[in-house]
């Protein structure tokens, strides 16, 4: 269940550093929230899905290990990301 390329566009184009970025921690948290929040919906409506359960586990794990990498190495733009996408930590 990857996500539509113009959604990917979208949350690149937000979160991109410079011009040619799509590889930096923030947009990388940003793409994988986007696949977290969609994978949360199709489990609205599958819930015997354990399959995929266990990719959005691995996904939130991902997650966390960007987080905690951009915190370590720059608490601002941890913060400000943080911020942006509403995740509570």
């Amino acid at each position: 269940m990857a996500l539509a390329p113009e959604v990917k566009q979208q949350v690149i184009g937000k979160f991109k550093q410079h011009k040619t970025d799509s590889g930096s921690p923030e947009v990388q948290v940003a793409i994988l929230s986007q696949r977290i929040l969609q994978l949360t919906d199709h489990f609205k409506t599958h819930k015997q899905d354990h399959h995929s359960r266990r990719g959005l586990l691995s996904m939130v794990a991902r997650r966390r290990r960007l987080l905690d990498y951009l915190k370590s190495r720059s608490p601002e733009r941890y913060k400000s990301l943080i911020q942006s996408l509403g995740i509570r930590r």
